[in-house]
């Protein structure tokens, strides 16, 4: 509750836009499925969740949409967002302290945020907020997608994804996850070495890998055809992108499961990739 004491009336106004802005924004998620208590790995895309809310007269900030999320999963739920930054593939110094996110505004507000913890991979790191957040502190997995990573820790946990506003060809990561735990031929581990500065300032030379597309065999990732797949069976809950909340959610074992069954049956190609001819 947002105290009025003290305050004009335009700051009485404010106040309580704010408050109410909070309130709508947790019944979206919460129409989207997002829980109290839910470890839950938000994917996002701001702009039309902006526009929606300026025609009520409410102008979003990241920080009121990330306190709306952490407050949505409550005391006992733990906030995730991917902190992905792409340039220790070029060379670049990964500071773990300060490194900025490339996945917008959302996911930098979560890094710069007093509770946060970050996980250590230079290209795939994630901020975790709330009660199980020490489960991720100190994870410095050597592989973006591995079986210590992020992705691993949520898919133990029986956590959430939640995806707004945004197809799977632009969000879901954790595919990639379930490739790489099974090994599938189509990608490959691909080793990054460069300058990184741990938690302790210090700074040193350190490898990591990806598994990443083979390229030479001209793979390329093809995920929403796998989306349609868990619609039609029921697995995601809530709305498509660009419709209502625009918020979904799926729970990362059934999603790991429903994505296992895809590359066993050897149907992965034309649902999770697709090969184009390589122009020479």
């Amino acid at each position: 509750m947002v105290s009025t004491l003290g305050l004009n009336q335009r700051d009485i106004y404010f106040s309580i836009m704010v408050e109410n802005s909070e309130k709508l924004l947790i019944e979206d998620w919460r129409s989207g499925g997002i829980d109290a208590g839910d470890v839950v790995l938000v994917h996002s895309n701001l702009r039309r969740l902006y526009r929606r809310y300026l025609k009520y007269g409410i102008r979003l900030s990241p920080e009121q949409i990330l306190q709306s999320l952490i407050e949505a999963v409550g005391s006992a739920g733990t906030l995730l967002l991917p902190l992905y930054n792409f340039d220790f593939t070029k060379g670049s110094v990964f500071d773990i302290s300060n490194t900025p996110s490339q996945m917008g505004a959302l996911t930098e507000a979560g890094r710069l945020h007093t509770d946060a913890v970050r996980t250590g991979h230079p290209i795939y790191s994630f901020v975790a907020i709330g009660r199980r957040s020490p489960d991720f502190a100190n994870v410095e997995n050597k592989s973006g997608y591995g079986e210590d990573s992020p992705f691993a820790i949520l898919h133990q946990m029986g956590g959430k994804i939640a995806i707004l506003d945004l197809p799977d060809q632009n969000s879901m990561t954790f595919y990639h996850y379930v490739e790489e735990m099974m090994n599938v031929p189509y990608r490959y581990h691909k080793f990054f070495r460069g300058p990184y500065i741990d938690r302790n300032g210090i700074k040193e030379e350190r490898e990591f890998t990806l598994f990443v597309r083979d390229l030479e065999r001209g793979i390329t990732t093809h995920v929403n055809p796998m989306g349609e797949y868990l619609w039609d069976r029921n697995l995601y809950f809530g709305d498509r992108p660009g419709t209502n909340s625009g918020l979904r959610t799926i729970n990362s074992m059934a999603l790991f499961s429903a994505t296992q069954k895809i590359i066993s049956t050897d149907n992965a190609e034309g649902m999770l990739f697709r090969i184009e001819e390589i122009k020479k």
